[in-house]
């Protein structure tokens, strides 16, 4: 099996427990873990919720080996000047395992809580489109000065910089076409939760090479070689049960392969809710199928 394995933490768990579940996910030997980038999560809207970048810095003071990283950080929330820093201070401390997922920010609960208005959907891509190319602009460790429609810089430069050259790597979240040419663009990753509304595993997987067939276009009209991008599916948004046995894992993975995949992700489980689970069944699953 040559698709990476990787699970996704959601930022809930306090103290020490927080620290127990990071070092268990490193222990299970899965290639990198990621967390969601919200303040509010429309799932779990009155449940513990804790900043993504002070989780995954507890989680790089605790591990070793993954890569770490959001999956993504939401222009909703955030300044692409201020993710830069946090996002070179991430892989300072990790040792250059870090990966800054990005996101359009979806028009969800925290769309509007910092103050600002409810964009449409042609505003969250031109956002998208400024907060990705200043993030890369300023990772990049030279002096930036700009100001566009959403976001200004005036002679930022972030020292020391990234420990990966020429910076942190960036997981671009898109289905549609210009966010999917940012990934051919910018990204080092790209990474999907498939499409909405699918009843089966099997229309997911249909969904799922649709998109991989209109990435494959915008690589192809930026001239990038897209075997030089990563790309990355949640296993957990895809189907309702990733992990239920170690085939059901091994089965899935083999379907992410065969359509071209790199790298997947299924959710660490909860006790009930949202990516609900037996914690079991995901710890023999995960740790048999990259053992």
């Amino acid at each position: 099996m040559t698709v990476r394995l990787g699970v996704l933490v959601l930022p809930e768990h306090p103290g020490p427990d927080g620290l127990s579940v990071w070092r268990h996910v490193e222990d299970l030997g899965v290639r990198h873990a990621w967390t969601y980038d919200h303040l509010r999560w429309g799932s779990l809207p009155d449940h513990p919720w804790f900043d993504a970048m002070t989780t995954l810095a507890a989680a790089a003071a605790v591990t070793d080996r993954i890569e770490l990283g959001t999956l993504v950080a939401s222009p909703n929330i955030r300044h692409p000047v201020s993710t830069a820093a946090q996002a070179m201070t991430l892989d300072q401390l990790s040792g250059g395992r870090f990966v800054l997922g990005i996101g359009s920010g979806a028009d969800g609960p925290d769309a509007t809580l910092l103050g600002g208005p409810r964009l449409a959907p042609r505003q969250r891509a031109d956002r998208f489109a400024e907060f990705v190319a200043l993030a890369d602009a300023t990772l990049r460790g030279r002096p930036v000065t700009t100001t566009g429609r959403y976001y200004a810089a005036d002679g930022v430069r972030l020292v020391p910089g990234c420990v990966r050259a020429p910076r942190v790597p960036f997981a671009i979240a898109a289905t549609g076409r210009r966010g999917m040419r940012l990934a051919a663009e910018h990204g080092q990753f790209w990474v999907t939760i498939g499409a909405p509304g699918v009843a089966t595993a099997d229309e997911a997987f249909r969904a799922l090479a649709d998109q991989l067939a209109r990435l494959d276009a915008a690589c192809a009209e930026v001239g990038r070689d897209r075997a030089s991008l990563r790309t990355l599916v949640n296993l957990s948004r895809i189907v309702p049960d990733p992990y239920t046995t170690v085939g059901r894992l091994r089965e899935l993975l083999a379907r992410c392969e065969d359509l071209g995949f790199t790298d997947a992700v299924v959710a660490y489980p909860r006790a009930d809710g949202v990516f609900a689970g037996d914690r079991a069944a995901f710890e023999r699953a995960v740790a048999t199928t990259v053992g």
